[in-house]
């Protein structure tokens, strides 16, 4: 065995658990986005370390060695496979953002394994993806090119998803998707020119510690409760517009929870929290892909949508949609909001302090308006 694949094993591997590590520990991220991040990277970690195995068995006589390469390199073949579909069904998702969609994808790429897998089971009597050669060594059979084709697809529909979804990411996530799949298709370039494996490790490792970095800067900029941004991340969007100037002034709306307080007090703070779920799920299907929407602290949520938008509409569908479900009563409560919005522009000589300040009084003014009308009722 060459010194260059144990370094290589050996970076990939020890990075690819310090990941491991460092995101179970972290439980203020989208939990499914997780589950699929850590499962693709426990499938590198295996494909990885049974390449490695094969290497280092590579050349060594006897039967033992013999199956042990039989055996390692079949996993490394399906292991691969999984990391790659994985790595394709976590950028969807990352772009998506829909479990539904991604559990459907999930479901297929669990048949489409089962069908490779099986097929790596018949390549050991029939020898047609590879062969383990008389003096133990891994050799490339007829299909050999059909396999690459099969292992490398995810990665090339993982680019063109990226392209199709150009629409829901923004800028530096184009840009990190894109470092993704150069250093990934590097790796794989070299590993086809040169029919290894083992070269792609530390490219595909690298690309994923890079993204990884990504993930967390992308979720210290989410709510963990709700799945909304948080206001760290309204903070930046509302400067972002301030800087803009009169450009592209948006209409800001600030939503409190009504009777939030009577929920958490009288039925405990896990329902507080369904009612908070609740509340993010109805903005969520709400608002647009183009609007902003953000927990801005305890109730209160915060919206901007373009100036051109119809924020009165916005606000009567969510109205609507939270009318619906109270109407479906599968809650021991009823969801209620109050609103003030304005239209933000830079130049008007208000700050963003003020402008905040300016919304907060005019949800107060209309929560203040609801309760005047029942008592008068």
């Amino acid at each position: 065995m060459q010194p260059f694949y144990l370094n290589t094993f050996l970076g990939a591997s020890f990075t690819i658990i310090l990941i491991v590590i460092d995101y179970t520990r972290k439980y203020n991220t989208n939990a499914f986005q997780r589950r699929i991040f850590l499962a693709l990277l426990v499938a590198t970690l295996a494909a990885a370390a049974a390449d490695f195995v094969s290497d280092a068995l590579g050349g060594i006589p006897g039967q033992p060695a013999r199956y042990g390469l039989y055996a390692s390199v079949s996993v490394f073949l399906a292991a691969q496979n999984l990391s790659f579909y994985l790595c394709f069904v976590f950028i969807d998702y990352f772009a998506y953002k829909n479990e539904e969609r991604a559990g459907k994808m999930l479901r297929v790429l669990f048949v489409l394994m089962i069908l490779y897998a099986a097929s790596v089971l018949a390549n050991l009597p029939l020898g047609y993806y590879f062969y383990i050669s008389a003096d133990n060594n891994y050799t490339p059979s007829k299909l050999y090119l059909l396999r690459l084709c099969i292992s490398y697809l995810p990665l090339l529909l993982a680019f063109a998803d990226v392209l199709v979804s150009a629409a829901r990411f923004r800028q530096a996530q184009i840009f990190s998707l894109i470092f993704f799949g150069v250093l990934t298709a590097s790796g794989a370039a070299l590993d086809i020119a040169l029919r290894t494996g083992s070269l792609i490790w530390p490219c595909y490792t690298a690309a994923l510690l890079y993204f990884y970095f990504f993930i967390i800067q992308s979720d210290s900029r989410l709510d963990s409760l709700t799945g909304l941004g948080n206001r760290f991340n309204f903070n930046e969007f509302i400067m972002r517009l301030s800087r803009q100037g009169s450009k592209e002034p948006y209409s800001i709306a600030m939503i409190d929870m009504d009777h939030f307080k009577e929920i958490n007090d009288t039925l405990g703070h896990l329902e507080g929290d369904n009612a908070l779920r609740d509340m993010a799920s109805i903005i969520k299907g709400c608002v647009r892909e183009t609007d902003f929407a953000a927990r801005y602290g305890g109730d209160e949520f915060i919206l901007a949508v373009n100036f051109e938008s119809n924020i009165e509409k916005l606000m009567e569908r969510i109205q609507q949609a939270i009318d619906n479900q109270n109407e479906k009563g599968r809650r021991p409560y009823s969801l209620q909001m109050s609103y003030g919005w304005d239209v933000f522009t830079a130049d008007s000589g208000r700050s963003v302090e003020d402008f905040l300040v300016h919304i907060d009084k005019l949800m107060y003014k209309h929560k203040m308006s609801k309760h005047s009308y029942r008592r008068k009722s």
